[in-house]
């Protein structure tokens, strides 16, 4: 089992959608993730929007969220200008705004507790934490 991961929007989407690409991948480590999972607003607001086709896609977000699967710890309030100097540093890839939060959100745990962010985005390969440090990652090796 995989500890401490951070939910990007296109693994979620994979496990939701039976339709999507990447849902076997992601089925599977869905399965090998210790529970719970933490995001941020801006994923679940991604992932609605994305799911808005797939019936129950709603729902199902939901369900994970108040069975305690996901956690959404991130205050942006608390974040704003971290996450604003962050999309202005990565702004050429560009950084979405989710994606800034997941940044800020592997940053501001215990130096002691590594997360890894599951992604289907391989630019997380080129955001760093802590402006030096390589953020772990679970992606498909194909990314």
């Amino acid at each position: 089992m995989i500890g401490k991961v951070i939910l990007d929007t296109g693994p979620l989407v994979a496990v939701l959608d039976k339709s999507d690409r990447y849902h076997d991948w992601a089925v599977n480590q869905w399965g090998n993730i210790t529970k719970p999972v933490f995001t941020c607003e801006a994923v679940i607001s991604e992932v609605c929007f994305v799911l808005k086709h797939v019936y129950g896609g709603d729902d199902a977000i939901m369900g994970l969220v108040s069975r305690g699967y996901i956690e959404v710890p991130f205050r942006f309030s608390n974040e704003v200008t971290v996450v604003k100097e962050l999309m202005q540093k990565y702004k050429s890839v560009p950084m979405s705004f989710a994606d800034a939060c997941l940044v800020r959100m592997s940053e501001s745990n215990a130096r002691s507790t590594v997360l890894t962010v599951l992604t289907l985005d391989s630019d997380f390969r080129i955001y760093r934490k802590n402006r030096t440090e390589a953020i772990d990652v679970i992606m498909p090796s194909e990314l």
